[in-house]
């Protein structure tokens, strides 16, 4: 087994506050953004750092973003909901998201590019990922808390316009499992990839309608990429630090390669590693 190191995609600029960042993430454009409350309160957890939250609602948060080296700041104004994810839409919109439901409070939020406030809308409770493409599609995907608990995360994956309006929800082809908690999820143009509990296949869901759904020998991976017919998915088989390659067939994926991942200096990554 081969050995692949970790680098840094980018870093949060010194002068902001890491312990005030409520969501993360890498937008479709390939720029890193944070929100920050500047005014949030460091509330202690049992295990982990000390997790941000708003000292009142609505509050104003700042989203930072680096592009190729360029930072750039921007307040976002009249922010409602506790924010779990945030993510780029076209024309330099923004969409931020909170993963539990919180009563009858819609719990999805879509800013202009002036910062202020333009819609809001129900996503669904239980909410493990929530990412955009760059053709106005938003992809919304659940853990088993919604799934069956909640009609608008009954289906376990959804798209909806950047609007907030819905699109599409995933019904399986006859004889595949239904979702119970998708575990990994990218999107790209036109089309996302995801894998969910029980089966953990690789499910290919196209904007134009198609769907296919392949068996895969990789259990419970945290993390996919797809590039041509190959596919990369981290931290399967309930092992954070590998990194199995693979190659996508009519049917099913098959393995090609597998390495395990280091840090930098040659250290372990930590087991409580997230992907966004």
């Amino acid at each position: 087994m081969r050995k692949a190191a970790l680098r840094s995609y980018a870093l949060l600029p010194r002068q902001y506050d890491h312990r005030k960042v409520l969501a993360t993430t890498v937008d479709a454009w390939g720029r890193a953004l944070w929100l920050v409350c500047p005014d949030a309160e460091l509330e202690p957890r049992r295990h982990g750092p000390p997790h941000p939250r708003p000292r009142r609602r609505p509050y104003d948060a700042l989203l930072v973003t680096v592009d190729g080296g360029v930072v750039n700041a921007q307040t976002v104004h009249g922010v409602g909901i506790q924010v779990s994810y945030v993510d780029a839409l076209p024309n330099g919109r923004l969409i931020l998201a909170q993963g539990r439901q919180c009563g009858e409070q819609r719990s999805a939020q879509i800013f202009g590019r002036d910062g202020r406030h333009r819609k809001s809308f129900q996503m669904g409770d239980a909410v493990e990922f929530m990412m955009t493409d760059r053709r106005n599609h938003i992809w919304s995907a659940y853990f088993d808390e919604g799934v069956y608990a909640d009609p608008v995360s009954a289906a376990g994956l959804a798209r909806w316009d950047s609007g907030g309006q819905p699109e599409w929800r995933y019904s399986p082809p006859a004889g595949v499992e239904y979702i119970d908690t998708v575990y990994a999820l990218n999107a790209e143009d036109g089309v996302t990839w995801a894998c969910y509990y029980p089966t953990f296949p690789l499910l290919e869901v196209r904007t134009d309608g198609q769907t296919r759904v392949r068996t895969s020998p990789v259990v419970a991976p945290l993390g996919i990429a797809v590039k041509g017919d190959e596919v990369a998915m981290l931290g399967g088989n309930r092992r954070p630090d590998q990194l199995q390659r693979c190659r996508i067939t009519d049917r099913e994926i098959q393995p090609i390669e597998e390495a395990q991942l280091t840090l930098p200096g040659g250290g372990h990554p930590s087991d409580a590693m997230r992907v966004r």
